[in-house]
């Protein structure tokens, strides 16, 4: 079984809708689903005159299946190389080699600092005007009424998984942090009941042992907040609550500050709650 990305979920989309197409828009799938690979490293133009297709109706494709325009469902095929690619020097060469003339990669220690600053910025304004007041309540609600609160974050998700569980810890709450080890991710959640909450952290590509414990956790009745990157990611459609958050990126490299901040507004909504029940 291989880890679900938002590339695969596309792809899985598009067939799933190809029927459905007009004649023009199924000749753009039909190159999409046959070049995935080199989809991250043409011009608009290119892609246009390889599909035959004039680039309007790469747009029109592209908002067919919720993107504002190309360019960003582009996005979702170089992401996808950069997951790929694990070595962090490597990534940053491919970042050069997808990169157009309006993004230059920052190259001096000063100016990365710059730019992430910049960008995560962008990122907690998104976050703070995409997450209602209605999800943010009702996950308060599941977490002060849960007797027990299982964590699960794996690979780059972990550090907001650890850090959601030891503020919980600091507010008397029974969290357990999910971390499967000695390989004992289904041991470590067998004993979830109804009255239990789970908050699963994953972003693509997709952790297939977290979406796993998520299958496991509604089996068993819990309720489940989830914090992801897409309304189609596999954990959304387990979730009573879900968050979606999208993280800043540089070079490749995504941050964890939105994330970081969700957690953290959660626990100290938390505690407040608390404060008010004593």
């Amino acid at each position: 079984m291989t880890n679900p990305t938002q590339l695969s979920l596309l792809q899985d989309e598009i067939r799933r809708r190809y029927e459905t197409l007009s004649k023009r828009l199924k000749q753009v799938a039909r190159y999409i689903l046959d070049n995935s690979n080199s989809i991250a490293f043409d011009t608009v133009a290119s892609i246009a005159a390889q599909a035959s297709v004039p680039p309007s109706t790469l747009i029109r494709f592209a908002n067919a299946f919720g993107f504002s325009g190309f360019n960003e469902m582009k996005q979702v095929f170089r992401q996808h190389l950069m997951e790929e690619t694990v070595n962090y020097t490597e990534r940053a060469r491919l970042f050069r080699q997808t990169s157009t003339d309006d993004s230059v990669a920052p190259e001096k220690p000063a100016e990365i600092l710059n730019v992430f600053t910049l960008v995560n910025s962008q990122a907690l304004q998104q976050l703070a005007m995409q997450t209602s007041a209605e999800q943010l309540d009702r996950a308060v609600e599941l977490l002060n009424d849960a007797e027990n609160i299982y964590v699960i974050g794996l690979r780059r998700s972990f550090s907001v998984a650890s850090y959601l569980t030891y503020a919980l810890r600091h507010l008397e709450r029974r969290a357990f942090l999910i971390d499967g080890l000695g390989g004992m991710f289904t041991e470590q959640l067998s004993m979830v009941k109804p009255k239990d909450v789970v908050i699963a952290i994953s972003y693509s590509p997709y952790a297939k042992e977290a979406v796993e414990l998520v299958e496991l956790g509604a089996k068993q009745g819990a309720q489940l907040i989830a914090i992801t990157d897409s309304q189609v990611s596999p954990l959304a459609a387990f979730s009573d609550v879900c968050f979606v958050v999208r993280e800043a990126q540089v070079d490749g490299f995504r941050s964890q500050v939105a994330s970081m901040c969700l957690a953290q507004t959660l626990a100290v909504s938390l505690a407040l709650n608390n404060a008010k029940e004593l």
